[in-house]
């Protein structure tokens, strides 16, 4: 008789080690939001909803006095939203984590306690190597919301303070035209009988899909102008209907400045935003005409543009009125706290479901590629050899 086969092997048989997951430890965060102290910032990085929303899963705020007001959020709305509030800036800048707009000064990072979190913009362009040497010096972890990606590899926070540009653009740019400040007594709205309002765009990326949105939503007559063929194909698709783009041509660019009554530029360069529109290209266009430079933050895209600040925004050149405000989304303080304060408010609950900073990097490659400080270590090529500093590569200390 046969002996009877069995199904398993005899390595089978034998017992197995198993693998069990080790569950992370939920963290409660305890966040800092000091009093925006940069040149005209009136914006907050959390509104009382999402403090109410954090303080609700167990973590705690606190929040300098006056913080929100720039952006119409009062004390009394933090305080019963559950956020402390103080008086005294060191106290806040004493926090494990800190929550900044803009990033924090030489000043404010020797109120800031080693081993800190510090999330913000990193606004690279206007940082010096003293920065950073600091932040090494004191061994922070530090993360640059603008460099965020989410799943989709977009980057959500300057994709919102673009939208929020280009479609702010519009707005001045109608605003200016009018006969109450000293522009043309053009309106931009699409009036039987009289010719549509000429506005041309240079650029056709964020900035430039929701001017031309606005431009089209008032009805004005758009052009946009752009070397990337696919940028320009995205932008008629996102709209969703035919519209006049162009690559730039000087001939097609200066037939078009000439005859238009606004030009927005919103090109972006690697280092600085390439000069587009000459000074001679600026004096052909008709007089009472606006100008409103987006790129200023990078220098500007126009050669007659010169900075100006939200008190004193405009200036006139060859009869054409500029408007070269870096920063345009803090003139609409409320608006650009909402937005910044929905794209945070996620990250912070998960950085806190994951147990602390540490863990959630590690789990979330978006967030793992906004991090450009780790524990005193730069993690940013970028920035390295902008700087000229050393570097690792964050995968390496992170494992």
């Amino acid at each position: 008789m046969s002996k009877p086969t069995s199904p398993f092997t005899k390595e089978q048989l034998l017992p197995q080690e198993e693998m069990i997951e080790v569950a992370r430890k939920k963290g409660k965060l305890f966040i800092g939001i000091p009093k925006e102290t940069s040149y005209q910032e009136k914006r907050v990085c959390l509104t009382p909803d999402a403090v109410a929303a954090l303080t609700a899963h167990g973590h705690r705020v606190l929040i300098e006095s006056n913080a929100g007001l720039g952006a119409s959020f009062t004390d009394s709305e933090y305080s019963e939203a559950g956020a402390e509030i103080t008086n005294d800036t060191k106290k806040v800048f004493g926090c494990p984590i800190i929550l900044k707009v803009e990033p924090p000064s030489i000043e404010e990072l020797t109120h800031i306690n080693p081993q800190t979190v510090l999330i913000s913009a990193l606004q690279l362009k206007t940082q010096s190597k003293d920065y950073f040497q600091e932040l090494a010096k004191k061994r922070i972890t530090a993360l640059g919301f603008e460099f965020i990606r989410d799943a989709d590899g977009a980057y959500p926070a300057v994709r919102a303070l673009s939208e929020i540009a280009g479609t702010a653009a519009v707005l001045i740019a109608s605003e200016l035209m009018s006969s109450a400040t000293y522009g043309s007594g053009l309106m931009m709205g699409n009036i039987s009988g009289v010719p549509p309002v000429e506005v041309v765009i240079i650029g056709a990326g964020t900035v430039g899909e929701f001017a031309a949105r606005s431009a089209i939503g008032l009805g004005a007559n758009v052009k946009v102008f752009d070397n990337s063929i696919t940028k320009l194909r995205c932008i008629q698709t996102n709209i969703g209907r035919p519209l006049y783009t162009s690559t730039i041509q000087p001939k097609n660019l200066l037939k078009a400045l000439r005859r238009c009554d606004v030009v927005i530029g919103a090109v972006r360069g690697k280092n600085r935003s390439p000069i587009i529109v000459s000074d001679t290209m600026v004096e052909s266009m008709k007089t009472g005409a606006v100008v409103i430079d987006v790129s200023i933050d990078m220098g500007g895209c126009f050669e007659t543009s010169e900075v100006t600040s939200h008190d004193h925004p405009t200036f006139e050149k060859h009869g054409v009125v500029h408007y070269c405000v870096p920063n345009i989304p803090s003139r609409y303080a409320k608006t650009s706290s909402l937005s910044i304060s929905n794209i945070f408010t996620p990250y912070i609950l998960q950085i806190g479901e994951e147990g602390g900073m540490e863990n959630a990097v590690r789990f979330d490659r978006g967030l793992k590629s906004g991090l450009y400080f780790y524990h005193g270590i730069l993690t940013s090529k970028s920035i390295a050899d902008w700087f000229d500093l050393s570097y690792r590569d964050i995968n390496l200390l992170i494992l």
